[in-house]
């Protein structure tokens, strides 16, 4: 017991080392190490920070990002960072000083952040930033960090933004009461009359961006993603894409139709602007790889040197059938992102962008930028804008959300929903199945490499023990639908599993449905191909040795009553993140922990899921209701037979012939041998007594007819 007392406690203070790494040092400490001998006095005005006075130097100011950019990030929480800048706006020193980012906390080292952050040093306020590669001499480009897209993103945001802010604050600062010397402020003309799409264009409310792939290559020479041979057809088409501020009248209502127009403009708050994008390429302008809670990463807006990115709140999916103009074309991808809180002002001059990405390896990718500009006509200008008239309440019919997330998932969800019908299938169908072995094991086979591939390195749909202390959390903290809405796949999965617990146990998620395990199970095969020699743990010892994924449970448990952020660093004890969710990439300690595990699958069937899983303990408790047994058992289980305990590759069978639910991995092994005639030892018996009577009766009819046989020749005999 003093091993696992030791274990939980080293589970601790990992988990408290991990939370700490998230938290840089105290901003005035750093101060003192960026400029030894300065004098640091805090300041509330003209924003709350620093003002650090060094002799013979001039003054410089620090602050923090929050009060200027508070900007979620991929983890929902913003991006804390000191910034320290001079008097003309260029930013000296950067520093993250707290994050939640679980890809940067527990994935890319600390390291890569910090060096993405140093690129800002020098960068004045007024010039426009982008990360990636950019294709204007007026845009300043940054390295991102591969796999921490959405994460560097915001940071590049919330500097620029802070920066800005900040800059604009010690101006109006100086100035106290500057007099307002501006004109009267230009409005629009927002009236409309029926157009078609040509008339749209030709009024130049609808604006194009027409890409060709001698354009694009030409864009990317010289980098490492450039092609070795130049395309074919240099003017053939890469992307037509078009887009249009739906929040004029004029081109939403002919877009969009009435209806339509007026429930989107009903949904968005004041000062938000709608803009439609519609294109035909094989490149997505949404991208592939977009995430729940992430920015999406190929398109921007730009007006002056803001940057308006789009988060998947700010976007909303458009059917072919929903653009109603007369003559419009045909669109692949069809979206509507809405510019928020008045980042985006339409009287003045604004432009587009399109970043085209190209893979250069296994995890690197090069990064250019094509922009289109966009200026309303004169005749939408100049113009008293009409009186804002109450919004019809439209919250009724607004579409949620998650419903919003589902349509983007929607094929991802049609492969889940397949496989999880045919697993049903699989089990109803069971007790024919294991009549045929070799199709059962080729069935299984299958279905874990599906579970594998698809559902774990592709839609990184690895439940987690995380997952069941965030809904227990929930219930005590007011639950909500919605925010379980928000994950579709982990939605559906643990809808299912919660069902499959009351039907047949735990052993469906943890022997069909997790992705780790079916890693396991299928390095386990493949050293069993290959003749490696399995070892089998006594009995006795493993009776014992899976009672510590109940222990790991119960200490995680209780660092979750204390902070659910500790329990999630903590349960890096599961090494889903580091093999499903990262993909292995990631520090060598982590690496090596989770590929330890993989190795000794190769002499030890899932010895990880058997004796260390908090997971699989977490989903036994509630398997105790379970309410049928389906797998069949006979009176000589156990007493005198012991075949299918020995056999038993979990041994989740007892010797006396139980088998225990809350480690039985539903593999159906044991069922196989329960039906085979050759080989289970009471039918072999029950085969032999049969043959025996059948030996005995046939014994005895021929014994019956060798005396009639007898007789009667005996007869034939006396008669001659």
């Amino acid at each position: 017991m003093s091993v696992l007392r030791s274990l939980v406690f080293l589970l601790f203070l990992a988990a408290t080392a991990l939370v700490q790494a998230a938290e840089g040092p105290d901003p005035v400490e750093q101060l003192a190490d960026w400029y030894p001998g300065a004098e640091i006095v805090p300041v509330s005005q003209p924003f709350a920070g620093w003002h650090i006075n060094r002799a013979g130097q001039p003054a410089r100011y620090a602050f923090l990002t929050r009060q200027f950019a508070d900007i979620p990030a991929y983890s929902g929480k913003p991006v804390e960072l000191l910034l320290v800048m001079d008097e003309q706006g260029r930013l000296e020193q950067s520093r993250v000083v707290e994050h939640h980012e679980p890809i940067l906390l527990i994935g890319i080292p600390e390291i890569k952040l910090t060096e993405f952050v140093d690129q800002y040093r020098g960068i004045e306020a007024s010039e426009r930033v982008q990360v990636g590669l950019s294709r204007r001499d007026d845009i300043h480009s940054v390295d991102g960090v591969t796999g921490a897209t959405v994460t560097v993103m915001v940071i590049n945001q919330t500097i620029m933004r802070a920066l800005r802010s900040a800059k604009a604050s010690l101006a109006q600062g100086d100035i106290q009461s500057a007099p307002d010397l501006a004109g009267e402020a230009v409005t629009l003309n927002n009236q409309w009359q029926e157009r078609d799409w040509n008339e749209l264009r030709d009024r130049q409310l609808i604006r194009r961006l027409h890409l060709t792939q001698g354009e694009v290559e030409q864009a990317f020479a010289g980098t490492r993603a450039a092609s070795r041979t130049p395309p074919a057809e240099p003017e053939q088409a890469f992307m037509e894409l078009y887009f249009a501020p739906l929040g004029m009248a004029d081109a939403g209502i002919n877009l969009l139709g009435q209806q339509q127009y007026d429930r989107l403009m009903a949904s968005l708050e004041p000062g938000d602007q709608p803009v439609l994008v519609v294109a035909n390429s094989d490149y997505s302008f949404r991208g592939n790889g977009f995430v729940r809670g992430g920015i999406f990463d190929r398109i921007r807006l730009w007006q002056d040197a803001e940057e308006i990115a789009f988060r998947d709140m700010d976007y909303q999916r458009l059917a072919p059938s929903d653009l109603l103009a007369e003559d419009t074309p045909e669109f692949g991808e069809l979206a509507i992102f809405i510019a928020r809180a008045n980042s985006l002002d339409l009287t003045r001059p604004w432009q587009f962008e399109l970043m085209v990405r190209r893979q250069v390896g296994a995890l690197d990718s090069e990064f250019t930028s094509f922009y289109a500009d966009y200026q309303l006509p004169d005749a939408y200008l100049n113009l008293p804008a009409p009186q804002h008239t109450a919004a019809t309440d439209w919250e009724e019919d607004e579409t949620p959300l998650w419903v919003s997330v589902w349509q983007h998932k929607a094929v991802q969800l049609a492969v889940l929903a397949v496989g999880l019908v045919v697993l049903v299938i699989i089990l109803f169908l069971q007790d024919w199945l294991v009549q045929h072995p070799t199709l059962l094991h080729r069935i299984r086979i299958g279905y874990l490499c599906y579970t594998l591939f698809f559902i774990g390195w592709y839609s990184l749909a690895q439940l987690s023990v995380v997952n069941v202390f965030t809904f227990l959390h929930s219930l005590f903290t007011g639950f909500q639908w919605s925010s379980f809405l928000l994950d579709p796949m982990m939605f559906i999965l643990w809808s299912f599993v919660a069902l499959t617990l009351l039907l047949w146990g735990r052993g469906i998620f943890c022997g069909w449905l997790c992705p780790f395990g079916a890693l396991q199970e299928l390095v386990n095969e493949a050293a069993r191909k290959l003749k490696i020699k399995q070892f089998t743990v006594p009995f006795a010892l493993h009776e014992r040795m899976w009672a510590l994924k109940y222990l790991i449970l119960l200490g995680l448990f209780g660092l979750s009553l204390q902070s659910l952020a500790l329990a999630e660093q903590a349960a890096e004890v599961e090494p889903f993140k580091t093999a499903m969710t990262l993909r292995f990439m990631r520090e060598w300690g982590y690496v090596a922990y989770a590929l330890g595990w993989v190795v000794l699958s190769l002499f030890v069937r899932k010895a990880y899921c058997r004796y260390i899983c908090p997971l699989g303990a977490a989903l036994a408790v509630p398997a105790r209701l379970r309410l049928f047994d389906w797998l069949k058992r006979r009176q000589e289980c156990g007493t005198p037979c012991q075949l299918c305990a020995k056999e038993c590759e979990v041994q989740a069978i007892h010797p006396d012939g139980r088998i225990n639910a809350n480690e039985c991995h539903h593999c159906l092994d044991c069922q196989v041998t329960y039906y085979n005639q050759r080989k289970c030892p009471p039918l072999v018996m029950k085969a032999k007594k049969r043959r025996q009577r059948e030996l005995e009766r046939e014994a005895a009819r021929i014994k019956i007819t060798n005396v009639d046989t007898t007789g009667l020749q005996g007869e034939s005999n006396e008669q001659a």
